[in-house]
């Protein structure tokens, strides 16, 4: 299918808006507002801790769902139709939850958020970047993944005061929220997207690239803390109420929009390779740091910088598929949907196996920032083996 020529930046820099506004329904909001929901939601009595920790495992799940659904829909349906479809889904969603008839009521409409994220985040920048000129591809990627961190900030500024005017107002309101950004984004999509041949070439590097879908699962699971738990552990583990908790949220979120651009802009310099390590090394001290301090410092730089390697590694793995897979579009988008799946495999067993260990120890913060930590460390481990690996059978290739 013949991709249509933009003419001029408004052209796809609407759909890279469009592309944003995605991001931030299906994965900014569907998934991170639910975080500083759940110490009202556990202060309300609408679900006790350890419940409220697997209807967020939930939303993973549904996640892992999507990442592989995301290529057939796009296939049987197109992607545009399948982007907007997901969005409507997402803001649906919200609104189901402010009736709270059950916990499979609720763990249903989790899951099924979960599965329009994991659409959109898979679908979303492949759909838009085709059409983008190639000088321009590295800052629109860029703004692409930052939909995540804006939905972070967002909810993290409306969900306390949405939630004085109770539960019900706070799920309206992000459905509300979502059916806007989609309705947006709703007439900036590319009306046709590049269909790529499919390519039977062996993979280069394949080692090297297996590792890389190991080590982006294994940041998944290092994340998870922070994205299930970090406003409850200052809410409730450190006693200092909602309020505080959703303040180092949003600033969870402002790292999240710095991340992609920053991190993209890092990779130019020094190469994706460099840069994902760089990345790892930093994340492993971040995520530790609360495993042995809660002093205000501590909190605000874990977040801060955590925030911003959610959606900022991102681009990185995206950019890596590409240096281990050059000139081959097929194969590119092949890995990058393998990528997703593995990311979303490590968050959705972390998830449950946090939330498990989280009803077992009625919390234990530490220890599950010390598993993250951990997760980081061997990630980066795997990393160093395969490239050394690699070199030793190919002395010509590095990194």
């Amino acid at each position: 299918m013949r991709a249509v020529a933009s003419t001029g930046n408004i052209t796809y820099w609407r759909a890279v808006s469009a592309g944003l506004c995605a991001n931030m329904v299906g994965v900014g909001l569907a998934r991170f507002a639910y975080t500083p929901l759940i110490p009202a939601l556990i202060a309300a009595h609408w679900f006790s801790p350890s419940a409220a920790g697997y209807l967020g495992a939930a939303n993973l799940a549904g996640y892992v769902v999507g990442a592989l659904l995301a290529r057939p829909i796009a296939l049987r349906a197109g992607a545009t139709p399948g982007l907007r479809a997901m969005m409507a889904v997402a803001a649906a969603a919200f609104i189901a939850c402010a009736f709270p008839l059950s916990f499979g009521w609720f763990f249903l409409w989790r899951f099924v958020s979960g599965v329009s994220g994991g659409v959109l985040m898979a679908l979303a920048a492949p759909a838009v970047l085709p059409h983008v000129p190639p000088s321009q591809r590295g800052l629109a990627g860029g703004a692409i993944f930052t939909g995540v961190g804006m939905g972070i900030a967002a909810s993290g500024t409306l969900v306390p005061p949405l939630v004085h005017a109770g539960l019900p107002a706070a799920w309206l309101g992000l459905g509300v929220l979502a059916l806007v950004l989609t309705a947006a984004s709703w007439c900036g999509w590319p009306r046709e997207l590049e269909r790529m041949a499919r390519s039977g070439a062996p993979t280069p590097r394949h080692c090297v690239l297996v590792a890389l879908y190991v080590e982006y699962g294994l940041n998944a699971v290092g994340l998870v803390p922070h994205m299930l738990f970090l406003v409850d552990f200052v809410a409730r583990g450190l006693g200092h109420g909602l309020a505080s908790g959703a303040r180092y949220w949003v600033l969870f979120g402002v790292g999240a929009m710095l991340g992609p651009l920053a991190n993209g802009r890092l990779a130019d310099h020094i190469g994706f390779a460099s840069a994902f390590r760089l990345a790892l090394i930093i994340q492993v001290g971040c995520v530790a740091l609360l495993a042995v301090s809660a002093e205000p410092w501590s909190l605000a730089l874990s977040s801060f910088v955590i925030g911003a390697m959610v959606p900022g590694v991102v681009p990185l793995v995206l950019g890596r598929t590409h240096e281990l897979i050059p000139d081959d579009p097929a194969q590119q988008l092949k890995a990058w949907g393998l990528c997703t799946v593995a990311f979303a495999l490590g968050q959705v067993a972390a998830a449950y196996g946090f939330s498990f260990i989280f009803a077992q120890m009625d919390g234990g913060y530490r220890l599950l920032y010390a598993l993250g930590a951990t997760a980081f460390g061997l990630a980066l481990i795997i990393d160093l083996a395969a490239a050394t690996h690699a070199t030793k059978r190919h002395p010509a290739m590095s990194g």
